[in-house]
This record gives C-alpha cells, structure tokens and sequence, in this order.
C-alpha cells in the first residue's frame, strides 16, 4: 500500500505483502507520519470499532427484548468535524450500519458523541415548528474532560499542549484519585478511562443512575471532587474546612503524597525558585505561614544545597509548619465528549482506552498511531475485515474495551432492561385481577 494509493482513496483495493529486509521497514510498508485525511478512510474501513459503539451507545435497547426501547439509539446525537473545521451537529441513526456508513463515508476528522434527547435530535427543526418545546436531553454519561494545561501553574517541564512522561504523572494521579472515589463513595461500576489523544484523558460513567442525573446533581458531584479553587489570579486555592478530613480527602491525599514525594517535587522543582515556591504559597490561606516560609527561604537564597534537595528541604518546611497547628485552614447534560478510538488530528494517535488498575503503565509517548496501523496492515498481509484489528497494536485496546468494559455493561442493562419488563408484566397482571 503505497503513500499514492492512501491518499488517492483506493488504499483498501490492494494490500503490498512485500517482506522487509534484515527485520527492517519495507519502503513500499512505509506510512509516512503526517497526519493525512486519506489515511481515515482506511482506518474507518478497516480498524474502526463501529460495532462495539454502537452495542455500548444502545445499552441493551437493540431490538434483541420486547422490553428495550427501539427509539433509544436513534435518539442519540453524534457530532462530525470534517476537514475545514466543517462542523456537523445533531447527526442520528438508527442502525448500527446507518452509522458506520456515515462515518466511512464522511471520515470525520473527530467524532464527538452527545446525549440522548426526548425525540429525533435530526428531527428537532419539525418539533420546534409543532409549537411543543419537547426537545431536550434525557440522558447523557457522566463525563470528565481532564486536561493537562489544567496543572500549567504547576508543571515546568512542558507547557501547552506538549506532554512527557514526567508530567503524564499528574493524569496518572488524576485516575487514580477520581476512579476509587466514583466506585466506592458513589457506587457507580461502569466506568471507562480514555486517552483524549494529546494531552488528557476522558471518564466516561456509564450507569444507568449517572445517565439520568439531572445538570444539579452533575454539579454536585464534580464540586465534591473540587478542592484545588481559583486560578493564578486567586490568593485561595485549596479549600479544606477543618483538620478532619473527608475520608475521600484522606484517601486521595495518601495517592497524592506518594506521587508527589516520590516524582513531580524533584521531576518538576517545584520550589526551585521564588517564581514556582510563590505559586505554592499562594495556596496557602494563612499569611502568617506564607510569610514565615518566604522569609525562611529567601534567606537561604544562597546556600550551596542541590536544587534537587532544595526541593525536598523545602517541601519539609511546608509540611513541618503545616503539621504544627499553626494553620488556620477552615455540570450539563447537553456536553459533548469526543468518542472512543478516534484519531487525533494534531498527534495521529488513537484515542484508546486506559486500565485504571494499570493506569501507571500508561505511556501517551508508545499509543497506536494513524500511521502506525496502516504500516501494521500493509506488513500484515490479506484478512477479513472482521479481524483487521487484532493484527494490529489497536487489537489490545480493543480486547480491553470489550471484555473490562462493554460486556459487563450491558450484562447489567440488559437484566435492567429483563427487570423492568417483568415488572411491567407483573403490574398488568395485577390491576387485571382488580
């Protein structure tokens, strides 16, 4: 499969099976990196998990039960960016093979997935036209979009948009805070972890109960993660009411004091200079403290001490004047979400999914890209379509998805669903007999 035949279109025609020499790259396997818009229609043939999508948008309501909603996945709104940021909104079907057609025939540089609405989001214009306001959302997964340029106050090896290993840390310790927390204080299980593709990642909870949360309990939820307050603009950035703290708080600082001790103090010198240890004062509500410290440190300004155990002596000081009792320390429904397996535009690698159990494994440096997997196909050799994927390095993510994820969701909307249906039968049965 030439760099021609890719960008021409005809790439799925011919596949080259030529072998490489000495274990190293063909020239005629060989993708060029750059981003190419030709390369998707290859992706979405081939690779693209349109199935699995569609099963985990449906949530059991695929027509397989007389109970299951057949109106439920052609209610949900997908969101297309074409090349030259064409932007189409409120697209919906209702087949699995409606959708997979639109996406390999548009190739959508990014799929974005909406909420489900009262009625046809395509059909809205003929709703609105009927005088009755019945267009709204009735369901949507409660999401979280974290991103890195979030901790740019606090990370000094990269800036914007760049990301590396040491400051892919701070995602790390974000799962690993907010996954626990989401199964065990609110009993949510069916949650999916997602790399955006650049520089963050993706919760999705996929309970039936967070589907249905109204936009005030969203809120409520996302301020109980909240604790870091403000921006740089703000003297007051961490908000704990007393000194017993949480039992959230208590676990998630546990997380927290590991990773920060053990990586991002010296990996980002965070009290390198006046410049980054103000930032840290800045967090601290008791002038009387920050005060104490600036003073502390500034008079040590010229000491011979490393600067990796500037940081950590100073961090010591933080924590020995914090400890002394001189403290005084007293979301909607309509959001859209960039789906699962995409390809980013801007870095060509795929969207995939991250095991939270795992989730220091994860490296954002080493994930599937565009070009990769179509020099995997070209080395691959023929197959059906069926099992493109997993000869490939996306076929592991895949797997993932499906077996961690996708199965035990919707063995458990499908019992929702087998559950709900009884019940209707059982109330039938009684208001006959009445």
């Amino acid at each position: 499969m030439t760099k021609e035949e890719i960008e021409n279109g005809t790439a799925d025609m011919e596949i080259d099976q030529r072998e490489p020499l000495n274990g190293e790259r063909s020239e005629l396997n060989a993708v060029p990196d750059d981003f190419n818009a030709n390369y998707l229609k290859v992706y979405y043939g081939k690779l693209f998990p349109h199935a699995d999508i569609f099963k985990w948008m449906s949530y059991g309501n695929d027509g397989k039960h007389p109970g299951c909603d057949e109106s439920y996945f052609g209610r949900r709104e997908f969101s297309f960016t074409l090349d030259n940021d064409i932007y189409l909104r409120f697209q919906s079907f209702n087949s699995a093979s409606k959708l997979e057609n639109s996406i390999k025939e548009k190739c959508p540089f990014k799929v974005d997935i909406g909420p489900v609405y009262s009625v046809d989001p395509a059909k809205r214009h003929a709703y609105a036209q009927s005088g009755n306001n019945v267009f709204t959302p009735v369901e949507k997964e409660l999401v979280f979009d974290i991103d890195m340029t979030d901790y740019d106050d606090v990370r000094y090896c990269c800036s914007g948009a760049d990301v590396c290993l040491k400051c892919w840390t701070l995602m790390t310790i974000a799962i690993k805070v907010i996954d626990p927390a989401l199964r065990d204080d609110f009993g949510f299980n069916h949650i999916l972890w997602v790399y955006s593709g650049r520089r963050g990642v993706h919760c999705w909870v996929c309970d039936a109960k967070a589907r249905r949360l109204t936009n005030e309990q969203r809120s409520s939820i996302a301020e109980y993660f909240r604790v870091y307050k403000g921006n740089e603009n703000s003297q007051k950035k961490v908000s704990l009411i007393s000194s017993a703290l949480h039992p959230f708080l208590l676990r998630s600082y546990k997380v927290l004091e590991e990773f920060f001790e053990g990586n991002l103090l010296s990996n980002q010198s965070l009290f390198s200079t006046e410049e980054r240890y103000e930032k840290i004062l800045e967090m601290i509500p008791d002038e009387s403290i920050t005060s104490e410290l600036r003073g502390k440190w500034q008079d040590n300004k010229k000491s011979s001490i490393s600067k990796e155990n500037i940081n950590v002596d100073r961090w010591k000081h933080v924590k020995k004047i914090l400890k002394s009792g001189k403290q005084k320390v007293s979301k909607h429904m309509n959001h859209l979400l960039k789906a699962p397996f995409c390809i980013h535009p801007k870095t060509g690698r795929v969207c995939v999914p991250i095991d939270p159990n795992r989730c220091e494994e994860f490296d954002p440096t080493a994930v599937p890209t565009l070009s990769k997997l179509l020099e995997e196909i070209n080395m691959g050799g023929l197959g059906t379509d069926d099992d493109e994927w997993d000869r490939t390095s996306l076929g592991k993510s895949i797997r993932f998805f499906r077996s961690s994820f996708l199965q035990p969701l919707l063995k458990s909307c499908k019992e929702e669903i087998e559950n709900s249906y009884n019940a209707k039968l059982q109330h039938s049965k009684t208001s006959l007999t009445w």
